[in-house]
């Protein structure tokens, strides 16, 4: 059988639209799992981000920081957290933090870095504080790029949740390792498309949000 038939066979299969291991139960899942992620990586890395770019400083440690984030192995990661943690849902958020914290870190900081001195010096001449300079000025312009960092985290994380099925969590890992085990291809097959189709879906809505959220006049001079 090749991709497609075996695409087919999974998808046409009624069984695997219901119950504990259907594809609805296993897909909110893997979003849910996603999401924290996100959330969490976020959390860490704007601020510092942000923070970073607007004073000029902390560039090189941020480069140092990303380059060792993106070395780290999310797998090892997650059997190391696992025989140290034990079973549960931190072994897993761990490397997914420290997964999507390097990009959306350092494209924060490139992001804030970006914007044109200008109008900043002319807030600050306004008698602006530092924060409204940031916020007011700095951030609406830097958004399609800190957007940018967000969605490549997004999909990174997206992609990589399936390892949560290595610890006996759920998420449409599961089809993946239960396929490999039982020798069901079909199962396999099904469960790596859907990740990719959750990949695509991340990356569409992530370019609606970009349209709604950044001004024309930012989009234009993008």
């Amino acid at each position: 059988m090749n991709v497609l038939n075996f695409a087919h066979a999974f998808f046409g299969d009624s069984a695997h639209w219901h119950g504990y291991d259907g594809i609805p139960t296993r897909l909110a899942e893997h979003v849910k799992y996603s999401l924290e992620a996100l959330l969490i990586a976020a959390v860490i890395g704007l601020p510092v981000g942000l923070v970073t770019g607007h004073y000029g400083r902390g560039g090189n440690a941020l480069a140092l920081i990303a380059t060792a984030g993106r070395a780290l192995p999310s797998f090892g990661l997650l059997v190391l957290m696992f025989i140290w943690i034990g079973f549960g849902l931190v072994p897993v958020m761990i490397p997914l933090v420290v997964l999507a914290v390097p990009p959306i870190l350092v494209t924060t900081y490139e992001a804030i870095r970006s914007v044109d001195p200008s109008p900043v010096d002319a807030a600050r001449g306004l008698g602006m504080s530092e924060a409204s300079v940031l916020f007011r000025v700095e951030v609406p312009v830097a958004l399609p790029l800190l957007l940018s960092g967000l969605r490549t985290a997004a999909v990174q994380i997206v992609s990589t949740a399936t390892i949560a099925a290595y610890v006996s969590l759920g998420g449409l890992g599961r089809y993946i390792i239960d396929g490999l085990y039982q020798r069901d291809y079909a199962k396999v097959v099904g469960g790596a498309g859907l990740v990719a189709g959750l990949a695509l879906v991340t990356l569409a809505v992530f370019w609606s949000v970009s349209r709604v959220a950044v001004s024309p006049g930012v989009r234009r001079s993008g």
